[in-house]
């Protein structure tokens, strides 16, 4: 691409290919995505899926391309387990992993139920070890070492996912990774920001002091505590993680995991990073978890909120009006259809000018004369003002009975 900021289906900055830029970003040859949405993501308070629900996304994730699915943790309950046995004998395209803890018979029902892969977790910072475990740092390496081993036996490609690990005194950390990686067995390795806590420079210098150290592929999982989650995730792979973890419109414990929608679309569209995600399944994938689990999202929610392309503001209705036809991303950065959303549509409100009004006008065959139009929008911001909101169509209406007849 000549413009990689501007195509048909996005306008972003030119700024993101400057070559000091682009010099700093150091991408692996393929970004995979690992989404959580089954197991962390119905961690959320209030979130239960049932088995068939589980199943039901674990498709929609498959048409989209999501390259792993992890299908929940099958000591949880006889019913996910069963789910996850569901997914499996579904035979999709991606791959299906379960989790873990850090505990042999866990990995024993792993194995069980099929699963291509286990993420087995283990905390890895000294105080949340000794303060919410109650256990002690030595403990933590011979569990990681002992379930390791029997992953490795049982044939299970084995991700080492260490609970805290950005609130872990880095050497040390990588001084737990080091014994686990030798005396146990990992196939890759996740750091997690449990918390949220980190920043994204420190994400990137953790991952290459990683990198210089370890040749197994390093995996991402952050959280939206201060809402660094999706640039931490970025500035992991950034410096060469090859695995991102997300969810599904960022559900997940307290503020939820990294969102699957942002991180793809950002890479897309910002970095030029295709992950083969088709991102055209976003918005119905959305909408069928926000249906599966009750969550209610923002109305301005990136990516998928219902009314991020609902124009209320005048100006912006004039720049849809001018350039809807000849240049349709002036006023909006990606193209709805890039996502699956509904088209750009003008909201009528406090907010808006004439514009609004002359757009209305059309789509109902009218026209009305300048002191007219004047009255019309007059009126429409005082409706708007009265009920503290957007006016419907037939509200429209009854004012246009009243100037027009």
């Amino acid at each position: 691409m000549n413009q990689p900021w501007k195509t048909d289906r996005w306008f972003t900055s030119p700024w993101n290919w400057e070559p000091e830029v682009r010099e700093q970003l150091h991408f692996p040859p393929q970004v995979r995505i690992h989404d959580v949405t089954l197991r962390d993501g119905e961690q959320q308070t209030g979130i239960v899926m049932r088995r068939a629900d589980k199943v039901a996304i674990a498709k929609k994730l498959a048409e989209a391309g999501v390259h792993r699915i992890e299908a929940g943790m099958p000591a949880v309950s006889t019913e996910d387990e069963m789910a996850i046995r569901d997914i499996v004998e579904l035979g999709l395209p991606s791959q299906i992993f379960s989790f873990a803890r850090c505990m042999p018979q866990d990995v024993k029902l792993a194995k069980d139920c099929g699963v291509y892969g286990i993420i087995t977790e283990i905390p890895s910072s000294e105080h949340i070890i000794r303060n919410a475990y109650g256990k002690t740092l030595e403990w933590a390496i011979q569990a990681s070492i002992e379930t390791t081993l029997a992953a490795k036996e049982a044939g299970l490609y084995t991700v080492f996912f260490t609970i805290d690990s950005t609130r872990s005194e880095p050497e040390r950390l990588l001084d737990l990774i080091d014994k686990v990686a030798t005396d146990g067995h990992m196939d890759a390795m996740t750091i997690a920001d449990s918390f949220g806590g980190c920043t994204p420079q420190a994400i990137a210098m953790f991952v290459k002091r990683y990198k210089a150290r370890f040749k197994q592929p390093l995996e991402i999982h952050c959280h939206e505590d201060f809402g660094l989650g999706v640039i931490n995730t970025i500035a992991a792979l950034a410096n060469g993680a090859e695995v991102a973890h997300v969810t599904v419109t960022g559900t997940g414990e307290r503020a939820g995991n990294v969102p699957l929608e942002d991180t793809v679309m950002a890479l897309h569209a910002l970095y030029g990073v295709d992950t083969g995600v088709k991102t055209e399944k976003f918005y119905e994938l959305s909408k069928l978890v926000q249906e599966l689990t009750g969550i209610v999202v923002p109305k301005n929610r990136p990516i998928v909120g219902d009314w991020l392309y609902r124009i209320e503001s005048g100006i912006v209705a004039m720049f849809h009006r001018r350039c809807r036809s000849v240049e349709p991303l002036e006023y909006i950065p990606f193209a709805p259809e890039m996502v699956g959303r509904p088209p750009v549509d003008v909201a009528l409100g406090k907010g808006s000018g004439l514009a609004n009004i002359e757009e209305h006008l059309e789509r109902r065959g009218r026209t009305a004369g300048p002191e007219q139009a004047a009255e019309i929008l007059k009126r429409v911001k005082e409706r708007s003002v009265e009920k503290k909101g957007l006016l419907t169509d037939e509200e429209f209406d009854e004012i246009l009975a009243d100037v027009l007849g």
